[in-house]
């Protein structure tokens, strides 16, 4: 969520044993589950979880879309040495906070009402982890889509950092926009599908971050799994087999 007109009042339903945001009838925007607010319920953010593949420590993360606070809650909880900071634009979805366990400001975790293109613009390698996942109840913000805003996004990452942005299942939108971020990244990007829904995940990075093995990813999610009970292990394969793609694509084009 991210785009704030006034109109856009988030609904909050009980669904049996689950809490669900949304702006209307049909797409969900967040959920969270009553018996563990900390888990996460939708695959969509599991996927996105797979930055922790390249940064397993991230000193410092930034979300753009505060939503239910999913990710924003699962890192606080589990990466007890990461400073986080969400910004969510909608003054009506941070008001839900206490309703969805998203934790008090303090010393290492903030949410900021503000412009989420704003506060990137004035961030100069600072963070090691972006999240991207700024939605309206009418899909992906422009101010979100530019190529002006995802070359910011990469100047505000550290070296090496990596920045994940959930995109629309829609192909007319998400091809150019990951053609945007590609081109941003220096062609340092990988998409894949998201766990459980349509939507695309793309993962970019900065000094070759992106550039591992897939016994390391394997490695990695296995130790996820052990230590943080995060399934990364599809994840791990799918970028896998976009990292084996793009170096096809990156070979033919030199021959």
């Amino acid at each position: 969520m991210y785009r704030h007109r006034g109109k856009d009042k988030p609904q909050v339903v009980r669904v049996a044993d689950r809490l669900v945001m949304s702006f209307d009838e049909i797409r969900v925007q967040s959920e969270m589950r009553l018996d563990a607010p900390d888990e996460l319920a939708l695959g969509y953010t599991r996927t996105m979880m797979g930055f922790l593949l390249y940064r397993p420590r991230p000193l410092r993360i930034a979300m753009i879309g505060l939503g239910g606070g999913s990710m924003p809650k699962y890192c606080y909880a589990t990466l007890p040495e990461a400073d986080i900071t969400v910004v969510e634009i909608n003054p009506d979805v941070i008001a839900l906070r206490a309703r969805f366990f998203v934790p008090e400001d303090d010393a290492r975790f903030r949410v900021l009402c503000e412009d989420g293109a704003a506060f990137v613009a004035r961030m100069h390698n600072q963070f090691d982890v972006l999240v991207v996942d700024g939605f309206t109840e009418t899909g992906q913000p422009p101010v979100l889509s530019t190529q002006h805003f995802y070359n910011q996004c990469r100047e505000c990452l550290t070296e090496p950092g990596v920045m994940v942005v959930n995109l629309p299942d829609s192909p007319q939108t998400y091809e150019p926009l990951f053609t945007r971020i590609k081109y941003s990244f220096e062609h340092q990007a990988l998409m894949i599908v998201a766990e459980d829904s349509g939507n695309r995940i793309v993962f970019a990075g900065k000094a070759d971050i992106l550039n591992c093995a897939d016994e390391q990813l394997q490695a990695r999610a296995a130790a996820l799994s052990a230590h943080a009970s995060l399934k990364l292990l599809r994840t791990a394969q799918m970028l896998g087999y976009a990292q084996a793609r793009a170096q096809r694509v990156d070979d033919s084009n030199w021959r």
